[in-house]
């Protein structure tokens, strides 16, 4: 009865299969629309503590940049995945210049570390192709692939929350594994998944698909003395500046004046206090 209990509690939270968007069978612990769920409390947690130590940056010249480039990716993300139009777009500017990193969550929700400007001297086509990377992470449900193998990890707890009939597992354990995402790498097939995603995104945009070759060009020099942490949850396929080039020569088709996309409204998380 104990266990037929904890698979009930499981169900509402487990989804079989799911494909993603280049066709993909994607086998999960937690469904896309759970891990958006436990990703908007993970998000707003992780964001409460930059604000409280300071490093949400109040900078009107860069959230213009960011708000404008990334409203164009998230206008053309909605177009092509109707899902994505009721997400909670917004961006967190957090102030650490020496680190190299971006991030987005389930359910549109972002963040980009002042290092990716400092380091990298980003131009706008490049920046579009972090962000655009960035999004297709949550357009292809890889923040909950990453989520079920952190819950995975931590399979133990659920054999001790039966054992002593503890109910709240899965609700704890899921918005556990909502923050432990953050940190995990992503999949080979996940990165070339959303190395296709964005740079179509980032190209129907307005943004030079080039540009996706000379971004990863930079990461690949911005190590000094180790990788940028973008690359540590991120790992590079093999040949990645190779097959971007072939893919930005067709993909240009897709937009060959470069016309930009209209800004969607994208929300930059303001710190509390001046």
């Amino acid at each position: 009865m104990k266990k037929l209990y904890l698979l009930l509690m499981l169900l509402p939270l487990m989804t079989a299969c799911v494909t993603s968007p280049t066709g993909r069978s994607q086998l999960m612990l937690i469904s896309p629309e759970a891990a958006i769920v436990e990703s908007r409390a993970a998000y707003l947690t992780t964001v409460a503590d930059f604000d409280e130590n300071a490093r949400l940056v109040n900078d009107p010249t860069l959230s213009r940049r960011v708000a404008t480039i990334t409203g164009r990716l998230v206008s053309v993300a909605v177009a092509e995945y109707p899902q994505s139009a009721g997400w909670d777009w917004s961006v967190a500017i957090v102030d650490a210049p020496d680190t190299v990193n971006a991030w987005c969550m389930a359910g549109g929700r972002m963040a980009i570390y002042t290092g990716l400007f400092k380091k990298l001297k980003l131009t706008d086509d490049e920046f579009a192709q972090i962000m655009g990377h960035e999004i297709s992470h949550a357009l292809a449900h890889h923040t909950a692939e990453r989520m079920s193998r952190a819950m995975a990890t931590t399979a133990g707890i659920a054999a001790v929350s039966v054992a002593t009939e503890k109910s709240t597992w899965m609700i704890s354990g899921a918005a556990l594994a909502a923050k432990l995402a953050l940190e995990l790498p992503n999949s080979r097939t996940a990165e070339r998944e959303a190395d296709r995603i964005g740079l179509e995104l980032a190209t129907r945009a307005g943004y030079d698909p080039d540009a996706a070759v000379s971004l990863w060009d930079k990461m690949a020099a911005a190590g000094g003395n180790g990788p940028p942490e973008f690359l540590s949850t991120h790992p590079s396929p093999g040949n990645r500046q190779a097959a971007l080039a072939a893919m930005a020569a067709e993909i240009r088709n897709l937009n060959p004046t470069g016309r930009k996309a209209p800004v969607h409204p994208v929300t930059i998380m303001q710190p509390s206090s001046p």
